[in-house]
């Protein structure tokens, strides 16, 4: 309350020294006429804000709001969009990747009939070669003895003849030959 008192007491003193300085807007003779024209002056400053600048501002935010929300709506369509489009290209990734396994499980399973295929064709060529040699083994092992004889009796009539320096009878060197072949037979050819 003390400060109130002292500020009342210092207006008082400045509005009156004021009034002695020639300060007009001070006097109070003056202050209807003041009061006139700032009620006059406000108005107008008034009129002119509400007429002209604040329409022009206010057009402006709803401008800036709806550009906003445009844009909000637009960012928003394109998310949803994006999206979708992600989604698209996953499940246009999945695809491929099913494709590539199932092509790549043909081609595997191509492949492994190929090879049995290839590896039967082979053991029956296999086989076969294995028969034909078993074959002429048989064959060659039939004929040995009696070659293996023919060359004996050859050798053993050219070595008698040197040996000896006389014609010598093939035919008992012959009957020799085999006989000694048919007692060793089964000891070199297992029958």
């Amino acid at each position: 309350m003390g400060k109130l008192l002292f500020l009342s007491i210092f207006l008082s003193s400045a509005v009156n020294a004021a009034e002695k300085a020639g300060m007009p807007q001070l006097d109070t003779e003056f202050w209807a006429s003041q009061v006139f024209w700032l009620t006059i002056t406000f108005s107008i400053l008034f009129v002119l804000l509400s007429r002209f600048i604040l329409p022009k501002i206010s057009t402006n935010l709803e401008a800036r709001k709806s550009q906003i929300l445009e844009n909000v709506n637009a960012a928003e369509k394109q998310r949803q969009e994006s999206e979708l489009k992600i989604k698209e290209f996953e499940e246009i990734i999945d695809k491929s990747k099913k494709e590539a396994k199932s092509i790549l499980n043909q081609a595997k399973e191509k492949l492994l009939k190929n090879i049995n295929v290839k590896k039967e064709t082979l053991e029956k060529e296999l086989s076969e070669e294995i028969h034909k040699t078993e074959a002429e083994i048989q064959e060659l092992r039939g004929k040995a003895p009696e070659r293996i004889n023919k060359i004996a009796v050859e050798t053993s009539t050219d070595l008698l003849q040197r040996l000896i320096g006389a014609e010598v009878n093939s035919s008992s060197i012959s009957a020799i030959v085999d006989d000694l072949s048919r007692k060793k037979i089964g000891k070199y050819y297992g029958n």
